[in-house]
């Protein structure tokens, strides 16, 4: 079985290191201790806590069908032409989309302003690294 330390923990659901603990205190992640002594979380009651956090249906409350909904701040904005180039911060991820000059009009999206993007793809990558115990 997996285990994390605090701060990988964290850092996986974009958390603090401080709710891992609590959360661990709390009893809603499963904890112990490495080798060198240090608290981990399991990677099975980490990944079922972030399931419980993830929201189902948009705050207006309908459902969507891609899954892939990543809320955060916008950090730049670039208009050239017909184009737009809008980069967001969702927790530890940067996400970049393209759009009409147009469409961002129309969003009112700036930079500070609170948005979502929505990635629907027929390819996704999935890259982990080898566990060494297997």
């Amino acid at each position: 079985m997996t285990h994390f330390r605090i701060s990988d923990a964290a850092a996986l659901i974009g958390v603090s290191d401080d709710t891992i603990r609590r959360w661990a205190a709390d009893g809603l992640l499963e904890s112990g201790r490495d080798a060198q002594g240090k608290k981990t979380v399991s990677g099975v009651s980490l990944a079922q806590r972030a399931i419980e956090l993830a929201p189902d249906k948009t705050e207006s409350g309908h459902r969507r069908s891609a899954r892939n909904a990543f809320t955060g701040i916008v950090t730049a904005v670039q208009t050239e032409g017909l184009i737009a180039q809008v980069e967001l911060q969702c927790g530890p991820n940067r996400v970049v989309s393209l759009m009409t000059a147009e469409a961002l009009t129309d969003l009112g999206i700036e930079v500070g302003s609170q948005a979502t993007a929505i990635v629907k793809a027929t390819t996704v990558i999935i890259e982990a690294e080898r566990n060494p115990e297997a």
